[in-house]
């Protein structure tokens, strides 16, 4: 038995304290990390609020891992001691049902997620299925690093999915913690990018990450400009947008997929829906195969999240200037 340190919330919307718990042996097929760093997702404000009925108190949020293998079961045989590697939403699943075989492991009823029902990352260390721990390609940082294991897995499976080259045309609605990865990742292949933001200050910004042009969404008569303009719309915002003015910008055979969660329902106009053949989906995080594909890219092409970066102990002082939307554009705690 060890004991593992870290800071856990102890009730609703409470602030993160000091807290401590036991580990027995590690699993034959676990890996234990040492953390340097974790990212702040909005899911994690979400679930130190339990607003999505899922957690059980007290617990350690974060789901953005990045560190060193410290130690490992007696059935890992493809990842070694003092290896860097990041680990993202997603712990374990069961390997065996028809998703997990597909290479789907996220889609598995059974998936465990780092930081439900279980500490997380706001730790100084973690233990989680070796298939999960996912090599850090050396040319990327850790800091950066961590963020990409939720944020940018969010936007980069999406983009994957609706099959983007260089002859698409991308947009993407809110330029903040997935939205400035969306743009870099979407102009990596090839598209022609369009940020889509209520914020004009954030326009130049958005045009060095790899936006081609800028729409202010609070400008009725540009956002209807858009209609049949592109075959992705990637929306990564937490607030109710015009659904139908998305939709309505989708090319034929275009795709509306939503990472961001919004409070209110979807509601759109079927006829567009039918008479173009188009789509709304969605994205849960990505498998560890698109997890390593994603690094990889980010690698080879320069994709960097933008961070702030706070000492592990000051964990509070990062979620307050989270909630207060303070943060360009993700933060990331430090051991």
């Amino acid at each position: 038995m060890s004991t593992i340190h870290g800071y856990a919330t102890h009730a609703a919307g409470a602030q993160l304290l000091p807290f401590k718990y036991d580990v027995q042996e590690l699993h034959p097929n676990e890996v234990e990390i040492a953390i340097t760093h974790c990212g702040i997702c909005h899911s994690d404000l979400h679930l130190i609020d339990n607003d999505w009925g899922l957690t059980q108190y007290p617990f350690i949020p974060g789901h953005e891992i990045v560190g060193a293998i410290v130690a490992m079961g007696s059935q890992v045989k493809d990842r070694g001691l003092g290896q860097r590697v990041a680990v993202g939403w997603q712990a374990d699943s069961c390997g065996t049902c028809e998703w997990c075989l597909r290479g789907d492991e996220n889609l598995c009823a059974k998936s465990v997620a780092t930081c439900v029902r279980r500490h997380g990352g706001f730790a100084e260390r973690t233990r989680v299925n070796a298939r999960f721990a996912i090599p850090v390609p050396q040319a990327l940082d850790s800091e950066s690093t961590a963020p990409m294991m939720c944020g940018g897995i969010t936007v980069y499976n999406p983009i994957r999915a609706a099959g983007i080259f260089p002859g698409s045309r991308v947009a993407v609605v809110g330029i903040g913690g997935l939205g400035h990865l969306a743009l870099q990742f979407a102009r990596v292949f090839g598209a022609e990018v369009t940020a889509i933001s209520t914020s004009p200050t954030k326009e130049a910004e958005a045009k060095s990450m790899g936006a081609h042009r800028f729409v202010n969404s609070r400008e009725n008569e540009a956002m209807k400009k858009l209609a049949g303009s592109f075959d992705l719309v990637l929306s990564t915002i937490n607030h109710d947008p015009d659904w139908n003015t998305l939709v309505a910008a989708l090319r034929p055979r275009g795709t509306l997929a939503v990472v961001g969660v919004p409070p209110s329902p979807i509601s759109v106009q079927a006829f567009p829906m039918i008479a173009g053949q188009r789509s709304i989906a969605g994205s849960p995080s990505g498998s560890p195969s698109m997890l390593q594909e994603m690094l990889t890219v980010a690698a080879r092409h320069g994709v960097k999240a933008i961070t702030e970066s706070f000492p592990m102990a000051k964990v509070n002082d990062a979620v307050a200037r989270l909630k207060k939307n303070q943060v360009r554009y993700r933060a990331v705690l430090g051991n």
